[in-house]
C-alpha cells in the first residue's frame, strides 16, 4: 500500500478582524478626544502697597551722569569725563575702601557709554556692591 503525503499548509491568521476593533478603537479616542486651545497664560504680578524707603548705608559712593555727560562723585561735579578723572575721584573718596556700597544714578536721556563707563571703572578698582538708581513714577 502506497500512501501518498499531501503537502502541508501553514496555519495562517486571519487579520481582517483584529484590523476591524483597532479602526473602531481609533474612531472611538477621535470622536471622544476634545482639543483644548490654550493661547495664553495670565500671570498676576504682585505689587507693592506702600513704598518704604530703605535705610542707606552711612557711608556710600554716589556717581550721578547728567543728560550730557557729566560726572558728579558725592555731589561734586568732575573737571571732565575721562575714566583717570573718575578712578582719582573714586579712589580719593574711598580711600582704599572697595567695599563700600555704590550707587550710579544717570539722567534718562544720558548716553549708556557714560554709565558702562562708570561701571568699568569702579570695577577696575574693586567694588562690587555696585547698584544702578532708579526714580519711582509718581503716585497720581
Amino acid at each position: 500500500m502506497k500512501l501518498s503525503l499531501r503537502a502541508r499548509t501553514e496555519p495562517e491568521v486571519n487579520m481582517t478582524s483584529l484590523i476591524d476593533v483597532v479602526l473602531l478603537l481609533l474612531i472611538f479616542f477621535m470622536v471622544s478626544t476634545s482639543f483644548v486651545k490654550q493661547s495664553q497664560i495670565n500671570i498676576s504680578l504682585p505689587e507693592a502697597e506702600s513704598s518704604t524707603i530703605v535705610d542707606e548705608p552711612a557711608e556710600q559712593i554716589d556717581i550721578m551722569i547728567t543728560q550730557t555727560g557729566t560726572y558728579l562723585v558725592n555731589g561734586r561735579e568732575l573737571i571732565n569725563s575721562r575714566p583717570e578723572t573718575i578712578r582719582n575721584a573714586l579712589q580719593k573718596i574711598a580711600a582704599g575702601r572697595s567695599d563700600l556700597p555704590l550707587t550710579i544714578s544717570a539722567d534718562a536721556n544720558a548716553k549708556h557709554q557714560h554709565v558702562v563707563t562708570a561701571m568699568d571703572v569702579a570695577g577696575r578698582l574693586g567694588f562690587t556692591q555696585i547698584s544702578i538708581a532708579t526714580v519711582n513714577d509718581p503716585v497720581e
